[in-house]
């Protein structure tokens, strides 16, 4: 059971530093604007969002209704009706990202890269679909097409979120890679044929990164550590984070009614999973000698 108490601390920490800064950069770019006094504070909307994606509800009105309403009232006093709820967490979308990225682990010299697609239609509606009309993409994936994002995440060996970027559907998944490697990622980088460039290669050794993928069918064999052989092995290392993410965290749903509300169920999602004390991980220091030999 999650510690609600012990969630909202933690949030309620970051608020209080956070808030002064925040206002101070909306002052300075005459961006603030005299707001209604709300019967939550930014902190418990973040909260009760997160929650969520912890408890393992499969509808966030359903979770509201059910079980915010009737069994929270006490630890949120005052809490609005479902709609209502649903507009003021729109407020909260940079916050709740600064928050994750305050979750963001350090790097450990081993990580892994790879994408995961994020549908918002079923392919029939794509024509009648108007939410994300003008923001979605058709993409493909090894699952056929689809109709939404991509989300493209990086982590280390030891399951921890070191980066994440959110493309259209048709952003190939080597495009966002530089920039999501910038100050984040150091020693080796482990992803699939799909990142296979000698360009991208280039770019991330001059950053310090090296970049570790299998050959295709059609190229000529190259020589490979047996330590990197053997990591690429753990890649599935990061498909079993994307199977926790989208079957527990419920970052993917065709209920979707505004992409600002889509942005905070990812985010929350993200780090729903960041504040997971027991996560996905490979142990790499107990791997063989003979394994680490270059």
């Amino acid at each position: 059971m999650t510690d609600v108490t012990k969630l909202f601390c933690s949030i309620s920490d970051f608020w209080i530093k956070f808030e002064p800064e925040w206002n101070a950069y909306l002052i300075s770019q005459n961006k603030r604007s005299p707001r209604r006094v709300r019967s939550l504070c930014p902190s418990e909307v973040m909260t009760i969002v997160i929650l969520f994606h912890l408890i393992g509800y499969r509808n966030f009105k359903q979770f509201y209704l059910g079980y915010v309403i009737p069994h929270l009232s006490l630890y949120f006093p005052g809490l609005p009706s479902y709609n209502r709820f649903v507009e003021i967490k729109k407020e909260i979308v940079f916050p709740l990202y600064c928050f994750l990225s305050s979750h963001f682990c350090q790097a450990t010299g081993v990580s892994f890269i790879d994408s995961t697609t994020l549908t918002v239609c079923h392919n029939r509606r794509i024509h009648s679909h108007k939410v994300f009309k003008k923001i979605a993409r058709r993409g493909h994936s090894s699952t056929g097409w689809f109709f939404g994002f991509k989300l493209h995440v990086i982590v280390s060996d030891q399951g921890g979120l070191l980066a994440f970027a959110l493309t259209p559907g048709n952003v190939n998944d080597r495009v966002p890679v530089t920039n999501l490697v910038e100050g984040k990622v150091q020693g080796k980088l482990f992803a699939d044929k799909g990142y296979l460039s000698q360009k991208l290669f280039n770019e991330l050794l001059e950053k310090g990164v090296q970049l570790v993928t299998k050959i295709k069918k059609n190229m000529k064999n190259r020589l490979m550590s047996v330590y990197d052989k053997v990591m690429l092995r753990k890649r599935a290392l990061i498909e079993t984070i994307f199977d926790q993410l989208k079957n527990i965290s419920q970052i993917e749903h065709s209920r979707h009614r505004s992409p600002t509300n889509f942005l905070v169920n990812l985010i929350a999602g993200l780090t729903a999973y960041s504040l997971q004390e027991k996560k996905p991980s490979i142990k790499v220091e107990k791997l063989p000698l003979k394994f680490l030999t270059m």
